[in-house]
């Protein structure tokens, strides 16, 4: 009977937590709702900024104009609002967790998002502006470039995806040094390997040209680097104690 007891109350918690989370972001998208034309402008601003004198974006569908900013509104919303939503998945998965699994957790957690942003960011401010330059500049005489915005949509999306999931390259070290699944001294020795394996990765999960590549591949490498470096001055992993 308590099992059953338990259970119903942590399902009970996890619905609070979610229906906190959703309305969270439904005030927030609620917010930018006025302005998301505003913003899918800000977000294609390295493509606009890469076309040539006179052109512009289209748009293919009668509901694309509506929806796309719509979109880009509601994934703004859950960036802004993704502080409070970790802390409600914090609040539920914090109470069953001992006390040092908590210092360990949280920091990267927080490290994580900081740098799937930062990926985001790298992606917006360094690689759009790089690439859509090369790309328009390679344009065949005669060609007008006047892209979809759906489809830049898309394009920026999995751009954004790839980069922050890249970024999260030296949490993935840490986290493996400190299960004991591998040394730092495997982790140095398989620097060549990771090297190929960063510029392979690049080749497949950016557009088919050499700049976007190596600018995802230089970031991997460098943050495995970092990581690294982190995981030699961490220290050993301590043994389980009670405490929530």
């Amino acid at each position: 009977m308590s099992t059953k007891q338990d259970l119903v109350a942590h399902l009970l918690e996890l619905r609070t937590r979610v229906t906190h989370s959703l309305v969270a972001l439904l005030l927030v998208f609620l917010c930018l709702f006025p302005w998301a034309a505003d913003l899918y402008a800000v977000l294609a601003q390295p493509l606009l900024a890469k076309l040539p004198q006179g052109t512009q974006m289209i748009a293919t569908d009668v509901t694309t104009p509506f929806f796309v900013p719509v979109k880009v509104a509601m994934m703004t919303a859950f960036l802004l609002a993704m502080p409070y939503i970790l802390l409600q998945i914090w609040k539920f998965v914090a109470p069953g967790l001992y006390a040092h699994e908590k210092r360990f957790l949280f920091p990267m957690i927080f490290s994580s998002v900081l740098l799937f942003l930062a990926g985001m960011a790298f992606a917006y401010f360094v690689v759009f502006p790089a690439v859509f330059g090369f790309v328009i500049g390679s344009a065949p005489e005669g060609v007008a470039v006047m892209t979809d915005i759906e489809k830049y949509l898309s394009f920026v999306l999995g751009m954004f995806m790839a980069f922050g999931v890249s970024f999260q390259v030296p949490i993935v070290v840490i986290v493996l040094v400190r299960m004991g699944m591998v040394k730092v001294e495997q982790l140095r020795e398989a620097r060549p390997y990771v090297i190929v394996g960063a510029f392979v990765a690049g080749a497949v999960l950016t557009p088919p040209d050499v700049i976007s590549q190596f600018l995802l591949a230089m970031p991997m490498w460098m943050l495995y680097e970092a990581g690294v470096v982190v995981a030699a001055r961490m220290p050993r992993r301590p043994a389980p104690e009670a405490g929530a």
